[in-house]
């Protein structure tokens, strides 16, 4: 199955995954959702257990239809952040997010980079 890690590589192929998930699913006439998405990476892996831990860490709903990665990535990031740690069982707090920010600016490279942990100058 896949193999999920918490470091830059694998956030760049966890976001472009994303996207042809998308494509896949919409492709097939079939919702893009969490609920969809964790089925197509996982299969049989993707239990209810287990998209209940991801949606609730994520603190979204599973048949919630979710928008395209490169225009609207904080649900995603948050998805992303939630996959990784049900499957590596650390801590939600302890991914990291840089290595995870970036990987977005090198996966969708036209897009506006996210950086939501930057600190504000006085």
């Amino acid at each position: 199955m896949m193999n999920v890690e918490n470091n830059q590589e694998c956030f760049v192929m966890l976001w472009r995954k994303l996207e042809r998930t998308r494509r896949l699913l919409g492709g097939q006439y079939k919702r893009y959702c969490i609920r969809n998405v964790l089925k197509t990476w996982f299969g049989y892996e993707a239990n209810d257990d287990f998209i209940w831990q991801v949606c609730h860490l994520s603190e979204q709903e599973g048949w919630n239809e979710l928008p395209a990665p490169s225009l609207y990535p904080r649900q995603h990031r948050e998805l992303l952040r939630a996959i990784v740690a049900v499957r590596t069982g650390i801590s939600y707090y302890k991914i990291d997010l840089k290595a995870l920010d970036s990987a977005y600016s090198i996966a969708f490279p036209n897009s506006t980079p996210i950086n939501v942990n930057k600190k504000k100058r006085k």
